[in-house]
Parts: C-alpha cells; structure tokens; sequence
C-alpha cells in the first residue's frame, strides 16, 4: 500500500508547484500550449498525439492506484485526520489535523473523484474532437485549447484538492 500511495500522491515540492503540483498537472499545461498549434494550424501532428498519449498515462497511473486505495479505504489526504505521533513529530500539535497540518476537510474527498472524473472526460473528449467525430475535423480542432485549458484546470484542482482544506474544514 505504501508503494501506491507512493505513486498515486507524487507531488512537486518546489515553488513551480503553485503552477503544476503534480507530474499529471505539467503534462495538462504542456498539452494545453501544444494544443494552440493544431487550433491554428488546423492538423494534428504526431507530436502532439504521443505526448496526449503520455498524458493519458499519467492520467491512468493514479487513477487505477487511487481506485485501489479507495477500495482499501484510503480518502485523499485533506480529508483524513493524522495520527496523534505523526502530528506531535511533523506539526507541533495535536488536533484535527491532515498530513500537512491543515484542518481536515471530509468533502475534499468527493471533489477529488469529481475533479479525477472530469479530467478524464476532457481526454475523451480530446479524442474525439481529433478524431472528427460528432463535429467536423477542422471545427473541432479549434474548441481543442478550451477543452485542454480544462483539462489543466481539473487536474491542477485534483492535486489542490488533496492537499488543502476547502471551505468546510471540519464538517
């Protein structure tokens, strides 16, 4: 379990981290830029598709963990109380308070499955705006930077989520 929690909560720990947190978040903001490029020139390269298809992967890679460690019980950090050793150790206090010694937050935990949901709706929705289907190819290539700006927004507020305490600490 440790190695999954390993890899399903990898984060930055450097000031670039307000920006993306996570590797997941970095590759949404990359395809968001490289998005602006078939937009304009109205054609997808192959660039652009395996890079979204790296994005697919660190899509999928917490996915499947965070599935896993749903099943065994695990909430996203924010809204998990720490234990009182781990609080004394890391926070200088006791109280109801997460792995990083904020207040703990129990709806954080439907935000982040909303936020995961969404993120993975943008992809298939990327595919199919490639793909021409449903809209024409030309068309649909220039939403592509709106729905990959999405794309970034939900998976910048997946990492957020897990982290930092929304409005309702407590509750």
């Amino acid at each position: 379990m440790d190695v999954l929690r390993l890899i399903h909560g990898y984060q930055f720990g450097s000031a670039l981290a307000l920006l993306f947190p996570t590797p997941y978040a970095l590759a949404t903001l990359v395809l968001f830029v490289w998005s602006l490029g078939p937009a304009l020139k109205g054609e997808v390269r192959r660039g652009f598709l395996v890079w979204l298809r790296l994005t697919w992967a660190l899509t999928l890679l917490p996915a499947v963990t965070g599935v896993i460690l749903a099943v065994g019980g695990e909430k996203v950090p924010s809204a998990t109380r720490a234990s009182a050793a781990y609080l004394r150790e890391h926070c200088g206090q006791v109280g109801d308070l997460s792995k990083y010694c904020l207040p703990v937050d129990p709806s954080r935990n439907w935000e982040h499955w909303m936020y995961s949901a969404f993120a993975l709706l943008s992809l298939y929705i990327i595919e199919v705006l490639i793909k021409g289907r449903l809209i024409s190819h030309g068309r649909g290539l220039r939403y592509l930077p709106v729905v990959t700006l999405f794309l970034y927004g939900c998976a910048y507020m997946v990492g957020r989520v897990a982290v930092l305490p929304g409005s309702t600490p407590g509750t």
